[in-house]
C-alpha cells in the first residue's frame, strides 16, 4: 500500500497541493484512521491552540531514502530503516541546509524541491519524525518530541510558504491577482500557530520591498494594498520602506478614509510603544505626516485634538508613559524641518532628509553662510563708533521656505566689544541677547512650512493643557531643544509663550523650576522671556509671574536675589519703575538682604523704588524695619526664649517683632503650631546657636532656608518633625552643629552617613526611629 495516500482514497496528496491555493491547509487523515496493516501512519495536527516559537536552527536526526515513488511503502514497512545521522539545521531563506555538509546533508535542499511536507508516527515506537518529499526521494526528520516535531513541522511550512510568496510577488503582472495574494498572505500570518515578530514582519518586508518596485500604481490600487495589510499592522510596527509609502498617501490624499481608518490605529501603536525614534526616524516621519493630513481635514486642529484626547485617555492620568515623549519627538522634528534649509546653509550639516536616510555626502554641503557678521569684529565696531549713520550691509539667505535677512543698526554697544575678541563665536541667542535693540531678524516661512509650525506648535499647546503631562514636558523643553532661527522667529516665540506660561502658572516646583537654565552659563526660558530677550514681546508681564512664582517657592532665596542682581538687574529695575509689584518687593529685598554692594547700584535702586507710590511705601517700611533692626542690635535682649505652646507663625512673628532680640542665643518652639514660614524671622536672628522645634510642623522648605543662613547654629531639633533626606541634607552646609535630634524623622540611613561625612563638628546625634536606627 502506498503510505502516500490520503484516507480517503488513492488520489495522490502532492497532486492535492499542488492544485490548492498557495495557502491552503493540509490535507490529513481524520484521527484515528489507520494507513492499512502497516505500522506506519501520518500523525493528524490537532488545532488545539499551540503555540510554538520560529525555528531558525536546530540539532534533529536525519535519514535520506532515494526510491522510486512506488516504493516507498515497502521501505517504510522493512523492520530495520536506514541509518540516522545527526545533522546542526539551519532553515535558510531559501533552503534547508546543514552546519556540516556531509553525508545525507552534503547539499542543502531547496524549499522549491520538497513537494510535500507531512507528519509521521509509528504505533509501536516512540518515534516522532517528519516527510519531506523531493523528486526522487524522501527525507526524514526525527525529533526528540512530539512538540520539538511539530515546531519542525510549522517552521519549515512557514519558509516554505514565505520563499513561493516571495517568488511569486517578485513578478505581478495582473494587480487583481496580487490583491487577493496579499490577502492570503495576511491570513495565513495571522492563523499560523507560529508565535514569533518575523510571521507578521515577514509579509509586511515583502509587501514594502513590491510596493518599492512598483511605483506607478494607482491611488485605488494604493488604498486597496494598504486594507489588505492593515489586520497586521495592528501589533506591529511598518517597516522603513512601507513607512515611505504610508507617508506619500498621508501627503498626496490626506482626506482619504484609510487616514483615519487604517493609519490611526497603526500611529497609535507607535506612539504608545514605541522606544526609539533614533533607530526607525521613518516611524517618526510617518507619524509627523499622519498629524499634517488630519490637520488637513475640514475640522482641522480639533481632529488632532480628538487624537491627542484619545491618546492621552479620559482619565486624569495617562497610562501609557512613552506617548508624551513620543508626541514631543515628533513635533521637535517637525519644527526643525520647517527651518531645514537655513539650518543647513547657516552651520553646514547634514539635512534632516540624510540624517533620516543615514546618509551624507560632506563634499555635496552647501558653503557655509557667514553668520559672523551677525558679530561685528573690532574693526567694524571701531568703524561704527566713528561713523554714526553707517549700517552694516544685511545678510539675506533665500532659499524655497525661508527668507532671513539680518540687520545690524548703526550704535555699536560696548558688550559687542568685550565679546569680539574670543575665539568662539556666539550663537544666534546670545548675538541677539546682547542688545536686541541693535538687532532685527526677520524670518518668513513658505505656506507649506508655515502650516506644519503652526500645527506642530498648537499640539505642543495641547500637551501643556494636561496636569499629568506638565511636569515631563516641562522637563524635556528645560534645555530648549530647538533652532536658533525658531527661538529668533516671532511668530513661533509669541505661539510658544502660551507653553511657557502654563509652566509658569503651575504651583508645582518640579514645573516652574524648568523655566530656569538646565546649567550655568547656558540660556533658559527665564532669559528668553525676559525684558530684552529674544522671545520678549510684551512689557514684562510674563518675566514678573516667573520671577513671582520662581520667589515663593525657591528655598535657596538668596542665591536666587544675586543671579537675579547679576544678570536681570535691569529688567527689574524698569518693571519696579513702571509699578510692577513683584518687582519693587524683589529689589527691597536685595537691599534688605545687603545683596547690592556697590554704593551707586544701592543709590539707583532707591530711586527707582521712591518713583512710584507702591516703591516709596515699601521702601518706607523696609527702612523702618533696617533702623528697628539695627536699634536691636546695639541694645542687645534676651539670650533665651520660649514660645508658649500651641503659638502660630503669627505669634512668632509678632513677638520678634516686638522688642530686641540681637543676643537671642536659645530659641525653643517645641510643640507649637508654626511651621517652615516662620524660618524668615528665624534667619533674622543672627547670635541664635540653639534652636529647638521638637514635634512642630516645620518641614524641608523651613530647614533649607535655615541652612543657608543661619552657618553658625550648634544645637538644632528636629525630634518629631515632618523633615525628609530632601530638608535634612541641606544641613551639611552647617559646619557649626554639633548636636542634631532627628529622631522619629523619614531619615534614611545613607543621608545619615552623608551627615556625618559633612559635618566633621558634629557630636551628638539621636536617630532613633529612623531607618538610620
Amino acid at each position: 500500500m502506498d503510505l502516500t495516500s490520503s484516507s480517503g482514497g488513492g488520489g495522490d496528496p502532492r497532486q492535492i497541493e499542488e492544485t490548492k491555493p498557495l495557502l491552503g491547509g493540509d490535507v490529513s487523515a481524520p484521527e484515528g484512521t489507520k494507513m492499512g496493516a502497516v505500522p506506519c501512519r501520518r500523525a493528524l495536527l490537532l488545532c488545539n491552540g499551540m503555540r510554538y516559537k520560529l525555528l531558525q536552527e536546530g540539532d534533529i536526526q536525519v535519514c535520506v531514502i532515494r526510491h522510486p515513488r512506488t516504493f516507498l511503502s515497502k521501505i517504510l514497512t522493512s523492520k530495520f530503516l536506514r541509518r540516522w545521522e545527526p545533522h546542526h539545521l539551519t532553515l535558510a531563506d531559501n533552503s534547508l541546509a546543514s552546519a556540516t555538509p556531509t553525508g545525507y546533508m552534503e547539499n542543502s535542499v531547496s524549499y522549491s524541491a520538497i513537494e510535500d511536507v507531512q507528519l509521521l508516527s509509528w504505533e509501536n515506537a516512540p518515534k516522532y519524525c517528519l516527510q519531506l518529499t523531493i523528486p526522487g526521494g524522501t527525507v526524514l526528520l526525527q525529533a526528540a518530541n512530539s512538540y520539538l516535531r511539530d515546531q519542525w513541522f510549522h517552521s519549515l511550512q512557514w519558509k516554505k510558504k514565505i520563499y513561493k510568496y516571495k517568488k511569486v510577488l517578485s513578478n505581478p503582472s495582473r494587480w487583481e491577482v496580487v490583491l487577493k495574494e496579499i490577502r492570503t498572505l495576511v491570513d495565513m500570518a495571522l492563523t499560523s500557530p507560529l508565535q514569533d515578530d518575523s510571521i507578521n514582519q515577514a509579509p509586511l518586508e515583502i509587501v514594502s520591498k513590491l510596493l518599492s518596485e512598483n511605483t506607478n500604481l494607482t491611488t485605488q490600487e494604493h488604498e486597496n494594498i494598504i486594507v489588505a495589510i492593515a489586520p497586521l499592522l495592528e501589533n506591529n510596527h511598518p517597516p522603513p520602506d512601507l513607512c515611505e509609502f504610508f507617508c506619500k498617501h498621508c501627503r498626496e490624499r490626506p482626506r482619504s478614509m484609510v487616514v483615519i481608518e487604517v493609519f490611526t490605529p497603526v500611529v497609535q501603536r507607535i506612539l504608545k510603544h514605541n522606544m526609539d525614534f533614533g533607530k526607525c526616524p521613518r516611524l517618526r516621519l510617518f507619524t509627523q505626516e499622519y498629524i499634517l493630513a488630519l490637520n488637513e481635514l475640514n475640522a482641522g486642529m480639533e481632529v488632532v485634538k480628538k487624537f491627542i484626547q484619545s491618546m492621552h485617555g479620559p482619565t486624569g492620568h495617562c497610562p501609557h508613559p512613552r506617548v508624551l515623549p513620543n508626541l514631543v519627538a515628533v513635533c521637535l522634528a517637525a519644527i526643525y524641518s520647517c527651518y531645514e534649509e537655513f539650518i543647513n546653509s547657516r552651520d553646514n550639516s547634514p539635512s534632516l532628509k540624510e540624517i533620516r536616510n543615514g546618509c551624507q555626502q560632506p563634499c555635496d554641503r552647501k558653503p557655509t553662510l557667514p553668520l559672523r557678521l551677525l558679530h561685528p569684529s573690532p574693526d567694524l565696531v571701531s568703524q561704527e563708533a566713528t561713523l554714526s549713520e553707517a549700517r552694516l550691509k544685511s545678510v539675506v539667505v533665500a532659499s524655497s521656505e525661508i527668507h532671513v535677512e539680518v540687520e545690524r543698526t548703526s550704535t555699536a554697544k560696548p558688550a559687542l566689544t568685550a565679546g569680539a575678541g574670543e575665539d568662539s563665536e556666539p550663537s544666534l541667542i546670545d548675538c541677539l541677547l546682547v542688545s536686541p535693540a541693535c538687532s532685527t531678524m526677520s524670518i518668513e516661512l513658505g505656506p507649506q512650512a508655515d502650516r506644519t509650525l503652526g500645527c506642530h506648535v498648537e499640539i505642543l499647546k495641547l500637551l501643556s493643557d494636561y496636569d499629568d503631562w506638565r511636569p515631563s514636558l516641562a522637563s524635556l523643553l528645560q534645555p530648549i531643544p530647538f533652532p536658533k532661527e525658531a527661538l529668533a522667529h516671532e511668530k513661533f516665540t509669541k505661539e510658544l509663550k502660551y507653553v511657557i506660561q502654563r509652566f509658569a502658572e503651575d504651583p508645582r516646583q518640579e514645573v516652574h523650576s524648568c523655566l530656569l537654565s538646565v546649567r550655568a552659563g547656558k540660556d533658559g526660558w527665564f532669559q528668553l522671556y525676559s525684558p530684552g530677550g529674544v522671545a520678549c514681546d510684551d512689557d514684562g508681564e510674563l518675566f514678573a509671574s516667573m520671577v513671582h512664582i520662581l520667589m515663593g517657592s525657591c528655598y535657596k532665596t538668596k542665591k536666587f536675589l544675586l543671579s537675579l542682581a547679576e544678570n536681570k538687574l535691569g529688567p527689574c529695575m524698569l518693571l519696579a519703575l513702571r509699578g510692577n509689584q513683584t518687582m519693587v518687593e524683589i529689589l527691597c529685598l536685595m537691599l534688605e538682604y545687603n545683596i547690592i554692594d556697590n554704593n551707586d547700584t544701592q543709590l539707583q535702586i532707591i530711586s527707582t523704588l521712591e518713583s512710584t507710590d507702591v516703591g516709596k511705601r515699601m521702601y518706607e517700611q523696609l527702612c523702618d524695619r533696617q533702623r528697628e533692626l539695627k536699634e536691636l542690635q546695639r541694645k542687645g535682649g534676651p539670650t533665651r526664649l520660649t514660645l508658649p505652646s500651641k503659638s502660630t507663625d503669627a505669634d512668632l512673628a509678632r513677638l520678634l517683632s516686638s522688642g530686641s532680640f540681637g543676643n537671642l542665643e536659645n530659641l525653643s518652639l517645641a510643640f507649637t503650631n508654626v511651621t517652615s514660614a516662620c524660618a524668615e524671622h528665624l534667619i533674622k536672628l543672627p547670635s541664635l546657636k540653639q534652636l529647638n522645634l521638637w514635634s512642630t510642623q516645620f518641614g524641608d522648605a523651613g530647614l533649607r532656608l535655615l541652612s543657608e543662613h543661619l552657618t553658625m547654629l550648634q544645637v538644632l531639633n528636629l525630634c518629631e518633625t515632618p523633615v525628609t533626606d530632601a530638608g535634612l541634607l541641606a544641613l551639611s552646609s552647617m559646619k557649626s552643629l554639633c548636636s542634631l535630634n532627628m529622631n522619629s524623622t523619614k531619615l534614611s540611613a545613607d543621608t545619615y552617613e552623608d551627615l556625618k561625612a559633612k559635618l566633621p563638628n558634629l557630636k551628638e546625634v539621636d536617630v532613633r526611629y529612623t531607618e538610620a536606627w
